[in-house]
């Protein structure tokens, strides 16, 4: 079995630079994965640093008004630094910090990640740069600065259609031309081996907490859980150890935009076909010529053409389900949490949101859905408010 794929999907689509690079990667984290002391360092971190384990909060407004399943959200959004970024950059800014690098770079849409990479490099004292397109440097300014105030340099790509696709090229042509001392911290379930499997294992502390603290509350497994879905670190993150569960449906939920019928959409496994991309083979959205086309979404995080290799490899053999939800169905959702429960949520996990207030209604009140609630909705305000014709700048 090829330990770099998941069926069919994943690899290593590299140059012969990255190639060694990756082996070097692949080599430490064999290595730490069967560590004490690692893991030691890393859940002391997340439970004193990042504050896990996150709440799950049982909706009782948001259920009573929408009168069917019982609704739970995982308050990611609660953790340091506003999402379940910090989960992941934490274990891979320790394996840098092991392999003796000075320096971490990393990708970022939202700039949740680029947030989380810019405060663990501050909190361990290592030089970082975060490459973020021109065009979410604008719609993503609060994160922008954050990360500066971190001590981050960021660096606004130009280049392509000036979103995560692009700023994802130039972080890897980054970490090439300077190997030797840095370190990339590739902030979803994507790219080549071994990051999607890294990622993953870093992030699926999200579903082991939210099984026994279901267990604690219903005594029993949730019905479904469900996730939005970008590249796919949260939502992996949350399906992973329910996935011997086949009693539980795992229901990701990607981003529409103004509608799959459109050109204006970033729904990879609703309407993407298989390529390579990115240092992997996975789903992309892509023209009759074989090439990435221009994705869109309202959400920053989700405005990416591909997907991580594990998603395509669960949507193939039906473990998991995948939904295509639009900007509009979104920002209602953003607003009926915020005015249900007092809690606003990222426009990412919106998108999930939207999947939970169709479900929950056509389920029965014995009936439980779990939500991954992946960010804190803050950095969405304003941005929101001038999709909507509220004149309103950060």
């Amino acid at each position: 079995m090829d330990k770099t794929r998941f069926g069919i999907f994943g690899g290593q689509y590299v140059g012969e630079t990255v190639m060694s690079a990756l082996n070097e990667l692949s080599e430490e984290y064999e290595k730490i994965s069967s560590d004490p002391s690692f893991w030691t360092e890393y859940n002391e971190l997340l439970q004193k640093y990042a504050g896990r384990p996150s709440l799950l909060y049982y909706a009782t407004k948001l259920t009573q008004d929408l009168g069917g399943a019982k609704i739970y959200l995982k308050r990611e959004d609660l953790n340091h630094t506003g999402s379940h970024k910090i989960n992941n950059v934490l274990g891979q800014v320790i394996l840098a910090k092991r392999m003796g690098k000075k320096r971490v770079i990393a990708e970022t849409g939202a700039g949740q990640h680029g947030v989380a990479t810019a405060t663990v490099a501050a909190l361990f004292g290592m030089q970082c740069t975060i490459f973020m397109g021109k065009e979410d440097t604008i719609r993503q300014a609060l994160n922008v600065y954050r990360m500066k105030l971190l001590g981050a340099e960021v660096v606004a790509v130009t280049s392509g259609t000036q979103t995560l696709k692009d700023a994802v090229n130039e972080a890897m042509k980054e970490w090439v031309a300077r190997i030797q001392d840095t370190y990339y911290v590739i902030g979803s379930a994507m790219g080549p081996y071994p990051y999607p499997k890294m990622v993953r294992d870093f992030q699926k502390v999200i579903s082991a907490e939210i099984k026994e603290q279901i267990f604690q509350a219903e005594g029993r497994l949730p019905d479904i859980v469900c996730a939005c879905v970008g590249g796919g670190s949260n939502a992996i993150g949350a399906f992973y150890e329910f996935l011997e569960n086949k009693s539980v449906r795992l229901v990701g939920l990607e981003a529409a935009g103004k509608g799959v019928d459109t050109d204006l959409h970033a729904a990879t496994l609703t309407k993407g076909t298989q390529g390579i991309f990115h240092g992997m083979k996975a789903y992309f959205v892509q023209n009759e010529q074989g090439n990435i086309a221009p994705v869109y979404s309202i959400s920053a995080g989700l405005d990416y053409p591909g997907v991580g290799p594990e998603h395509c490899y669960l949507r193939d053999i039906g473990r998991a389900e995948y939904y295509a939800v639009t900007d509009d169905q979104a920002i209602n959702a953003f607003e009926v949490l915020s005015r249900t429960e007092g809690i606003i949520p990222a426009i990412e996990s919106s998108h999930a949101l939207a999947y939970v207030l169709e479900q929950a209604p056509k389920m029965s009140k014995d009936e439980i859905i779990v939500c991954n609630l992946s960010g804190r909705g803050d950095k969405d305000v304003a941005h929101i408010a001038r999709y909507k014709g509220d004149m309103l700048y950060e």
